[in-house]
């Protein structure tokens, strides 16, 4: 099939709320596919009704056709969206997302080699997408190639891009925007310059200590915000505004240990998951993750339609 042919509108099977029913399955055509770090490479696709559909901390999943092996899609967060105002071959403005990812795998050793102009499946956007209230100060924290699912968020929320339909209510300013960003070593920091064109204070920890704080992430909380913390000073101004929020993605250890930190200093903190999925739509439950209801007891849900993204406290870790 061609970039041009057009995309289908997949059927809502589960009658969940979050579900994100304008999710669209086409071709993707690949414009752009390099290296930014070690084992780690940057895909931009031609879905232009996924890129104007997104909103931060979505997924789509991502096909290569005409393979058995690997057969089954896999999901990758969209990174960011990048408007081609010269167009494709029609001279109008086309939209591209940008996805991030880690060779670990046959599916994404495999689409490492797929060169630039080939086509790639891909339907979304899926999941519910980061829904965080006005906030004065943003803290992203990443882990691994977290860092993916946070971009897009924190530069919606300092006014450097929006996202999503036009019939999106604008989503609220943050004075202030940070990342901490935690890697094995330096070799592993992958779009660091796109976090700091955005506007946002980056912060980085590693385990060797080749670059920023020798430590875990958790360290480098500590050591910008007290390693004992204490109940967050009263907001200033508007009283719906909370004063600090904790935004988060990384392997699960990482995000656990995150979001007892902030439990213990009364921040808010959302988590963005990172679950093997086959489907995406809630069909296979091979993504379920443990949940807590009000009452204290858990459930298993679905990360790709009830998640990714959770407020940590409802993890059961």
């Amino acid at each position: 099939m061609s970039s041009g042919t057009s995309s289908t509108v997949v059927e809502q099977p589960t009658g969940q709320p979050c579900y994100a029913d304008a999710a669209t399955y086409s071709p993707a055509r690949i414009v752009a596919h390099s290296q930014i770090a070690d084992n780690t490479w940057r895909l931009r696709l031609d879905c232009p009704a996924i890129a104007a559909a997104v909103i931060p901390g979505q997924f789509a999943m991502i096909r290569i056709p005409h393979r058995s092996d690997p057969l089954l899609a896999r999901p990758l967060a969209v990174y960011d969206t990048f408007v081609d105002e010269a167009g494709g071959q029609d001279g109008a403005p086309r939209r591209y997302a940008d996805f991030i990812y880690a060779v670990h795998g046959r599916f994404t050793t495999a689409l490492r080699d797929i060169s630039v102009g080939r086509e790639l499946i891909a339907w979304g956007p899926l999941g519910n997408g980061f829904q965080i209230p006005a906030v004065e100060h943003l803290v992203l924290v990443a882990g691994g190639i977290g860092q993916t699912a946070l971009l897009s968020l924190g530069r919606e929320r300092l006014g450097r891009a929006v996202y999503g339909p036009a019939s999106r209510l604008p989503s609220p300013r943050s004075a202030r925007v940070t990342c901490c960003w935690g890697a094995r070593h330096a070799g592993l920091f992958g779009g660091i310059e796109d976090y700091r064109s955005a506007g946002i204070d980056v912060h980085q920890a590693t385990l060797d200590g080749s670059a920023g704080l020798r430590g875990t992430v958790v360290d480098l909380l500590d050591s910008l915000f007290g390693p004992s913390g204490g109940p967050p000073p009263a907001a200033v101004g508007d009283s719906s505004t909370r004063r600090l929020h904790i935004a988060c993605c990384g392997p699960d250890p990482m995000m656990a240990a995150v979001a007892r930190w902030a439990a213990t200093r009364q921040f808010s903190c959302d988590v963005s998951l990172e679950a093997p999925m086959a489907c995406g739509i809630g069909i296979c439950f091979t993504c379920v993750a443990r949940v807590r209801d009000d009452s204290g007891s858990w459930d298993y849900r679905r990360t790709c339609i009830e998640g990714p993204v959770f407020d940590a406290t409802r993890i059961e870790w």
